[in-house]
């Protein structure tokens, strides 16, 4: 299945009808930016309609590079406000924090041993880390795809929301569930991609992928100047050099960028073409159409801000609602391991 991304929600299935059941986790790094709405929230959203939806804020995950305990609680408080913010609806799916259902780990531990280490050492992700983080080369590098396998499986989630270029790492958990059931018997089924058409958001950098860690974001529930500033530094089109020079819009990141906020899009990209319009001008624009389209949501995400209890329990009643499915998953995999 594909959602576009600019797509309006799915139709909600018919009463009674089972839906299939769907995970997805988001790395608690604070407020909401640019890239997370275009390259998750939006497609969360549509999903929350037509399927059983589980979305987790990974605070387990996120131990891997944050190591400061205050700013953790923060980010994860405020990466639930923004998701709230933007759309998730706690009646229409279960949005909870990792670390509230502790059985993740449990479950992670469990399937570590049915995991060679050959295959951790190959991931693209453990490789990037340890770039980005030469001086912190934890063990929590190593398994973190173990750990996200057992967030998965623990709810026998049989489809995971992943754009294209990221199916790679789910084919590991299902290798991970295929070794597990090889020894101990069919017990998890093999989660499957639901593919959509999320985007590669690049930064304001223009080359890397938008990232809190690079400081290349554009923080749409940011202030109004703060978004007009963080735009106005975007990159463009590095070869136009002069006002009068014609512009490419195809690697523009500016001239991208238009396609998610209006239907004119290609009428700007000629203009780039034609010089008609400078670059000032389009981030202008763009700029414009930011702070108008995401003024409700930064008004509900300083709502909810403000109410921190009202956050707490959503996130508390969601790992409340998963509870029963977890301990279920937990004694069986015991049982079948011989530890119970």
């Amino acid at each position: 299945m594909t959602i576009d991304p600019a797509a309006a929600p799915a139709r909600e299935a018919p009463t009674g009808a089972r839906r299939p059941r769907i995970f997805s986790g988001i790395q608690p790094s604070g407020i909401v930016h640019l890239g997370n709405d275009l390259g998750a929230i939006r497609n969360y959203v549509a999903l929350q309609a037509e399927y059983e939806a589980i979305y987790c804020i990974v605070d387990y995950h996120a131990l891997t590079s944050t190591h400061d305990a205050d700013q953790l609680r923060t980010r994860t408080r405020e990466m639930a406000a923004g998701l709230l913010a933007l759309g998730l609806d706690p009646d229409r799916c279960t949005l909870f924090v990792q670390s509230h259902r502790p059985e993740h780990t449990e479950l992670a531990w469990l399937l570590c041993t049915v995991t060679p280490v050959s295959w951790l050492e190959r991931t693209p992700t453990y490789k990037e880390k340890v770039e980005q983080q030469p001086h912190d080369i934890n063990h929590g590098l190593l398994t973190y795809p173990v750990l996200q396998a057992a967030d998965i499986v623990i709810y026998k989630a049989s489809l995971v929301p992943v754009g294209k270029d990221q199916a790679a790492h789910l084919e590991l958990s299902r290798e991970i569930v295929r070794s597990f059931n090889r020894r101990y018997g069919d017990t998890f089924p093999e989660p499957e991609a639901v593919f959509t058409e999320a985007p590669t958001v690049l930064g304001t950098d223009g080359v890397r992928k938008m990232s809190k860690s690079v400081g290349n974001t554009i923080d749409i529930l940011g202030e109004p100047d703060l978004i007009r500033k963080q735009v106005m530094s975007m990159v463009t089109d590095t070869l136009r050099i002069k006002r009068t020079d014609p512009g490419r819009p195809e690697v523009c990141n500016v001239c991208q960028t238009h396609r998610f906020f209006g239907p004119d899009y290609e009428e700007i990209w000629d203009g780039e073409r034609t010089a008609r319009t400078g670059c000032v001008d389009t981030k202008k624009l763009l700029a414009d159409r930011l702070v108008r389209h995401y003024a409700p949501a930064r008004e509900r995400y300083l709502e909810l801000m403000a109410h921190p209890a009202d956050i707490d329990e959503i996130l508390e009643a969601g790992a409340d609602r998963l509870r029963p499915k977890a301990a279920a998953t937990m004694d069986e995999v015991r049982r079948r391991m011989g530890i119970r």
